[in-house]
């Protein structure tokens, strides 16, 4: 470890984001220093990271680069030690052409890994998601997939099918480009906001908690913690037998009612409206046709999300937080940073 420190700091593309800046801040905890690519760095909100970065007397770094652009990479790349890269597009509706999606994930990939090998840089750490192994499966039997098994792309919804194909244009660039890879493949991640933002997976435990949903299609998830997965993706560049691996990053497979019915336990009493009624499949499909929302659910409907991380869990030694605590601390971050609040405290204006 210290020889890897003493060779630069490790690249963590896409820092503000949600996973990404978990990335990041375990790394500066761990005493790493942290080169973090954002779009504009003069408007990056990463004042929780540069504390933790004083804290733990490491330093933080920012620079310009996006995923859509050659600029920047070289200079990102330069005299670092190792890449996280975590930035990908996840969009929060299904896009009315797949490859608004898929480009930016492929091409900034490749991106990423070209011009690594342009530095010489030989390490690098993926993150990619179980959309690229579950996705195109009927998996309505409950059963369980590892990291042997690839998503069907023609059978798979756009976000799936970008995190499957620019997870195998990252093997096959590393293989030709001398890169040691290794790829991450979480499930549905959770875990307390950083910012007063949410993403995609975060979303869906704000609009439990605002009664967005009325009500609760049978969605099967398996949801992991981002500190567990940040952890995760440090631990891979520390040990060589990571090399050439992917890990599954999950934990139980659970189904979107019982992630209600945790939130509804605790909340509930202190004025907020988690439903807790089921809402039968035929209803989901045909909202679908026309809330694009509903449509990226569509794929996980009636399935089971059993997922083996029983590598991870082997050869890396990970553990995961209990999820039940992840959903409630994930709902405690979004009160706190006034994301969500109680239905009682809203009072409807009236006219006089």
């Amino acid at each position: 470890m210290e020889e890897r420190m003493s060779k630069g700091p490790i690249l963590v593309t896409g820092v503000t984001g949600f996973v990404g800046g978990y990335v990041a801040l375990d790394l500066l905890d761990q005493g790493y220093d942290v080169r973090g690519t954002v779009r504009n760095p003069d408007r990056a909100d990463v004042a929780h990271l540069r504390s933790a970065a004083d804290k733990a007397g490491t330093r933080l770094e920012l620079v310009a680069a996006s995923l859509l652009d050659d600029d920047g990479w070289d200079a990102a790349v330069d005299g670092v030690t190792a890449v996280e890269h975590v930035a990908s597009p996840a969009p929060k509706y299904r896009p009315m052409d797949e490859e608004e999606v898929i480009r930016p994930a492929v091409d900034g990939t490749r991106r990423v890994l070209q011009a690594a090998a342009r530095a010489g840089v030989k390490r690098i750490a993926l993150t990619s998601s179980v959309d690229a192994i579950r996705a195109g499966h009927n998996l309505s039997d409950g059963r369980e997939l590892s990291e042997d098994v690839w998503s069907v792309v023609e059978r798979a919804e756009p976000y799936a099918k970008s995190k499957t194909i620019a997870e195998r244009a990252a093997w096959a660039d590393a293989a030709s480009l001398g890169i040691d890879l290794t790829v991450l493949n979480p499930s549905l991640i959770l875990g307390p906001v950083q910012t007063a933002t949410t993403n995609v997976s975060v979303d869906i435990i704000r609009q439990l908690l605002t009664g967005e949903l009325s009500g609760l299609p049978r969605l099967g998830f398996a949801p992991v913690d981002v500190r567990d997965v940040a952890t995760a993706h440090r631990v891979v560049l520390e040990r060589p037998e990571a090399i050439g691996r992917r890990y599954v990053l999950s934990t139980e497979a659970i189904w979107l009612a019982d992630i209600a019915r945790v939130l509804a336990e605790e909340y509930n009493p202190k004025g907020y409206s988690v439903p807790t009624r089921a809402i039968p499949g035929w209803i989901v499909r045909l909202g679908a046709r026309f809330d694009p929302t509903l449509r990226l659910a569509l794929p996980l409907l009636n399935q089971p999300a059993r997922n083996s991380s029983a590598r991870a869990r082997t050869e890396l030694g990970w553990t995961t937080r209990e999820t039940r605590t992840t959903i409630l601390e994930t709902a405690e971050s979004l009160v706190a940073a006034g994301i969500v609040k109680p239905v009682a405290t809203f009072i409807p204006s009236v006219p006089g």
